[in-house]
């Protein structure tokens, strides 16, 4: 179909400056005076045209990693042959997925971020989820990020939700909503912090329990064992909080963090990424990304030992997703802050 991906303003834990310079760089950088070496490629034709003959993959191509068995491609996630090429006979326990939500994005309808109509949208997603359920194994996990528009009856996410009671083969396992720390809205209406996140399962998945890094503090919940009576922090498994589903410990990625990668709007932190890896799936497991955008999900398989299929119908975004590879095995860093990913264009 051509829809090109988004992914949603919400990020890591806030880490100042990891690349800073001197203390008065510093100073001037934390007084707001740095920017983004790269506008949001959506909206920046030119600059587009400029990097597309930097891109190593044309449409259709897959690139193999040759260090840890990681692909990316150019591929279409409504078209089975294309996610056949890049699974290449295999099936995955866990797909995270971030489709582009069908709504303005930063209120401004761009010929690379479109708004259809819901019908032709809701097209679109049956045919991924279709492909996805085509690649996934008999027991597998498949996340999906969802936007509401307030504007437009909230829309997908409610058709979406009720589009997906078409697919048998899954259940719905849970409706996790992240919290931004920041967020957009107006002087008449809430400030809007909420991102979505829809969770189903395929068969019967192995899941594992996470923790956070927020320590318990909240006592109470007595109950008694083996006749006394103890309370909930004694009786605790961790120290720390386990995430429900609702997670306000994340926060939402900008161009002063090192996993900020210029160009790309609103991308997903690694630190959810990260979560959803560690309870979903063990060390070696294959996991697979329709829309890679910014390639966070690489990013975080790399990190915990995961093989990761992925890709996307623009090309910038898959080189985008190669380079932030190579630019993690070369430095350690997660992504550029506020520096291009293209430095030979200026």
């Amino acid at each position: 179909m051509g829809i090109l991906t988004e992914e949603t303003n919400v990020g890591q834990q806030l880490s100042f400056l990891t690349d800073t310079g001197d203390q008065k760089g510093a100073g001037r950088r934390a007084a707001g005076r740095t920017r983004e070496q790269l506008k949001r490629l959506d909206f920046d034709q030119r600059m587009r045209e400029r990097i597309l003959p930097l891109c190593r993959l044309s449409y259709g191509e897959v690139w193999e990693d040759p260090v840890s068995g990681h692909r990316v491609g150019v591929l279409d996630a409504t078209n089975i042959e294309d996610v056949r090429r890049i699974m290449a006979g295999e099936r995955a326990p866990l797909i995270v997925n971030d489709p582009p939500y069908n709504v303005e994005v930063g209120n401004v309808n761009t010929p690379n971020l479109p708004k259809v109509g819901l019908e032709a949208y809701l097209d679109f997603s049956r045919k991924w989820v279709r492909n996805a359920i085509a690649v996934m194994k008999a027991d597998a996990h498949l996340y999906i990020w969802m936007g509401a528009d307030y504007r437009d009856g909230f829309q997908p996410l409610p058709d979406f939700m009720i589009m997906m009671r078409e697919f048998k083969q899954l259940r719905p396992r849970s409706l996790i909503t992240m919290r931004n720390q920041r967020g957009y809205g107006t002087p008449k209406n809430w400030m809007w912090v909420r991102q979505e996140l829809l969770y189903y399962v395929r068969g019967n998945p192995p899941f594992s329990v996470v923790y956070t890094d927020i320590p318990k503090a909240v006592r109470g919940y007595y109950k008694e064992v083996n006749g006394r009576l103890t309370e909930n922090l004694e009786r605790s498994k961790s120290s720390t909080i386990r995430p429900g589903n609702v997670w306000f410990d994340i926060q939402q990625v900008f161009y002063r963090l090192e996993e900020n990668v210029p160009g790309c709007y609103a991308q997903k932190p690694l630190k959810a990424i990260e979560r959803i890896i560690e309870s979903s799936s063990v060390k070696g497991d294959l996991v697979v990304d329709f829309f890679a955008h910014s390639g966070t999900t690489l990013i975080a398989g790399e990190r915990l030992g995961r093989k990761v299929y992925t890709f996307d119908i623009d090309p910038i975004f898959a080189e985008i997703t190669i380079r932030r590879l190579e630019h993690y095995r070369r430095t350690g860093k997660t992504g550029w802050q506020w520096r291009s990913p293209f430095p030979e264009i200026g």
